[in-house]
């Protein structure tokens, strides 16, 4: 699952800006031909901004009354919310296991 991954299960018709995967997935081990880790969480954070800018687009046309269905930002406004929950979580387990890592004992 992405990090915006609710796109995958049909919740909104809004399609994040992605970056085009290469031909394979995974964290790159010594011998390569995965996708880095660093590439991961960038595309993850910048699928995470795209939600949140659409999600403030139709704040902003309901808020002047250019919007013509308030559901399309109801759906919009708990996406960006999911959305930031999840990158959060992600983030936090990453930070647990950096600390854990690094608490191991070098012998």
């Amino acid at each position: 699952m992405s990090v915006s991954g609710i796109e995958a299960v049909g919740f909104s018709p809004y399609v994040a800006p992605t970056v085009a995967p290469p031909a394979t997935s995974g964290v790159q081990g010594a011998a390569g031909g995965g996708r880095e880790f660093g590439d991961m969480v960038i595309d993850g954070i910048e699928r995470l901004e795209g939600v949140q800018d659409h999600a403030d687009r139709l704040a902003v046309q309901a808020a002047t009354g250019d919007l013509s269905d308030i559901h399309d930002y109801t759906l919009a406004a708990t996406e960006a919310d999911v959305t930031t929950k999840l990158t959060v979580a992600v983030r936090n387990k990453a930070l647990e296991a950096f600390t854990e890592i690094m608490r191991m004992q070098v012998g």
